[in-house]
């Protein structure tokens, strides 16, 4: 992948409705090399897709964040459909390193946000959090 490869993925990013027109103009090349680097991109995997983001997706909940957690003993999968049910947490992952699982939770206010948190660390199993409040997100 090139450095046209890339550019055209990022004007992508910005505006995945833009017009082969738009982006030839945009990256300086033309209309017939804008679909060729597309057509390559998808064959090969780079693009997979399309999709689209709705206002919900971009701000769903004004207050959000990641609270990473610790479980004891074999206790994570059962804490992981415990937090998958609530409907205040967006994503649960799994991962390696200090913590055992990061929730992504999101909730109209900051006592909304401590009310689930307050509920996370009383699930049995969990023995140790840590949460960051996500100030502001920037895409693509």
């Amino acid at each position: 992948m090139d450095e046209l490869d890339k550019a055209l993925i990022v004007a992508l990013q910005r505006d995945g409705r833009a017009s082969l027109s738009e982006l030839a103009h945009d990256l300086k090349v033309t209309r017939a090399t804008v679909r060729a680097r597309l057509d390559k991109l998808r064959d090969n995997g780079e693009i997979s897709g399309f999709t689209v983001l709705t206002r919900a997706d971009v701000s769903p909940h004004p207050v959000r964040g990641l609270m990473m957690l610790g479980i004891e003993g074999r206790g994570t999968e059962r804490v992981m459909r415990l937090l998958a049910a609530m409907p205040e947490v967006q994503a649960v992952h799994s991962t390696n390193g200090h913590w055992d699982l990061i929730a992504e939770i999101g909730t109209p206010t900051l006592l909304d946000l401590d009310s689930t948190l307050f509920r996370i660390r009383r699930m049995e199993g969990v023995t140790r959090s840590e949460t960051n409040l996500l100030l502001s997100t920037r895409r693509g």
